[in-house]
């Protein structure tokens, strides 16, 4: 059992890529990671890692995609540190196309559901369930993984930045993650728990591609940031580092 005063995360999705930067990078900040993974051997390798940095970390299973799995994250936090001071909302898939074409009108009913599924009701489900460790925290935090390709004003605008990106599925579930972002920080306005979302990035992961411009090295800095926000940091924000990106 931790001592009350040690800093206590739990980070889905987060074996590789931006879910282990983000333990790695919290872990380096002398808070104790637990990682939520689908494939408990590929967790444990990974603990293996941030435990050789001389990070405290374990994993436990957790499954975006199957309903339920958030009831095991708790009891365990729960029983173990009895608390939660940081959740990281970090698991989400791809299913389609997401550069180079426009799907809108031909998106299947179950790449929709699948992506929402694991983008926004996981997440949804996952937070209410916590919600009780992280309001025993002094100060929670919540730190949503959306895209900059949720952004409806840089959608709509002329000569849009991200244009050629309108995979709708994936877009359109991290538009829906921002919403939530707002009202669950508007909700919690009067605690002292911040929620925002996080736009890592285009990074060179199995879901960004080999030509992100961005080294997997990087990805974890938004959303230890946002993380680790003391008590004059933003709520209900999307930010890429320091900047605030429009919704």
């Amino acid at each position: 059992m931790n001592t009350h005063d040690e800093k206590v995360a739990f980070v889905s999705g987060a074996n590789r890529g931006i879910g282990f930067e983000t333990a790695k990078g919290l872990g380096e900040a002398g808070i104790t990671v637990v990682i939520g993974v689908r494939d408990i051997a590929k967790g444990n390798a990974a603990v293996e890692q941030l435990q050789g940095l001389g990070i405290k970390a374990e994993a436990i299973h957790y499954d975006a995609a199957q309903p339920g799995s958030e009831n095991a994250v708790f009891d365990h936090l729960a029983n173990r540190y009895g608390k939660l001071d940081i959740l990281v909302n970090n698991a989400g898939i791809l299913k389609e196309q997401l550069v180079g074409g426009n799907n809108s009108s031909s998106v299947e009913q179950e790449v929709l559901k699948e992506t929402f599924q694991t983008n926004l009701f996981s997440v949804i489900a996952l937070t209410q369930k916590l919600l009780p460790l992280l309001r025993k925290a002094k100060a929670g935090r919540i730190v949503n993984l959306s895209s900059i390709l949720a952004s409806l004003t840089l959608h709509s605008m002329p000569e849009s930045p991200i244009d050629p990106a309108k995979g709708f599925a994936y877009n359109a579930s991290k538009t829906a993650l921002n919403a939530y972002t707002i009202h669950l920080a508007h909700e919690l306005k009067d605690t002292p728990i911040k929620v925002n979302s996080a736009h890592p990035g285009w990074v060179k992961t199995e879901l960004g591609g080999a030509n992100a411009p961005m080294e997997v090295a990087d990805s974890g800095k938004t959303s230890v940031r946002l993380a680790t926000l003391d008590a004059a940091g933003p709520s209900g924000g999307f930010f890429h580092e320091s900047e605030t990106l429009p919704w």
